[in-house]
């Protein structure tokens, strides 16, 4: 009996230990989604504001002849897809999540005759294909959260001149961004946007699509478009790179609360185990007593 108990004592610290690790990291994460809310909120109207200003010079400018917004093009055939998953683990589904769409988007565009070229941000995203032997074709690890700026405005440089040279081994068609939609602590969506060619939609040229202002630009539209798109290209990736940094934290502290519950459950159960244990051993203690005392004393009236 006195082994067992030793068993479950050790188990009992082991769950106590791992609770204490889950809960702090809880608490960190708790703490940081309210910090990492705020910059999505403060970079969102900045990456609005220019997609109206491209609405409106594509509006009212007929002439305008951009790779971003030609809809149309088809050169290559190359579409990269751009996928942000965690530095790090114990962030639930996180990672997994947008792993999974993006594996789903790149087989519908190789069934649409398209090749995909894998971008990764992420150490999980890049361990993946490594693991797979198809390793991505650029990969962007490990990142610091307070680096997002900076890495926003790399992944945009490196995506443009992908997207804009005429090299027929490096010139991508398309470029498609996989990450995670932070809409609240208790809601993240995984979401597959396109953001190269715009199309009409974006750009603001569809029937139904918002009345712009009159604008002259100077010195031309397409001079104006060309200044803007890369602005473009960069406040987008960051902001999404700023929401998938969000969501990771509430997605890691869900799961360090499931974890802390889930400690917490062994803890007692194998506290129930010890004192049934414990219990049992005095039951048997006290009957080898009894049993050695009637022994006795049977033996003492043997002998009178």
């Amino acid at each position: 009996m006195g082994a067992q108990q030793r068993v479950y004592k050790q188990r009992i610290r082991s769950a106590q230990g791992m609770k204490k690790i889950f809960k702090a990291k809880e608490m960190v994460a708790a703490s940081r989604i309210a910090k990492a809310h705020a910059r999505v909120e403060a970079t969102t109207p900045y990456a609005e504001a220019l997609t109206r200003a491209i609405g409106s010079v594509a509006t009212h400018s007929t002439e305008i002849s951009h790779p971003f917004l030609d809809s149309e093009r088809h050169e290559t055939g190359r579409v990269g897809i751009l996928m942000i998953t965690a530095d790090r683990g114990m962030t639930g589904p996180y990672s997994h999540n947008v792993i999974r769409a993006a594996e789903q988007l790149a087989n519908t565009l190789r069934d649409e005759g398209k090749t995909p070229v894998m971008y990764v941000v992420g150490l999980k995203g890049e361990s993946y294909y490594r693991f797979r032997n198809r390793p991505p074709h650029r990969a962007w690890t490990p990142y610091k959260e307070n680096e997002i700026p900076e890495l926003g405005r790399e992944i945009a440089s490196v995506l443009t001149d992908d997207l804009l040279t005429e090299d027929p081994e490096v010139h991508l068609d398309e470029m498609y961004v996989v990450g995670t939609r932070f809409e609240s602590r208790f809601l993240q969506r995984t979401t597959s946007v396109r953001m190269v060619p715009m199309g009409l939609v974006e750009a603001g040229v569809e029937q139904d699509a918002p009345t712009y202002p009159l604008y002259e630009f100077v010195p031309d539209a397409d001079a104006v478009i060309e200044e803007l798109l890369p602005r473009y290209i960069r406040s987008r990736i960051t902001n999404i790179l700023l929401q998938a940094m969000a969501s990771e934290h509430a997605s890691t502290q869900r799961a360090m609360k499931t974890a802390t519950d889930n400690a917490q459950t062994q803890i007692d159960k194998f506290t129930r185990l010890a004192n049934s244990a414990r219990q049992a051993e005095i039951t048997q203690e006290i009957t080898e007593i009894v049993g050695g005392a009637d022994a006795l004393s049977g033996s003492g009236r043997t002998e009178r």
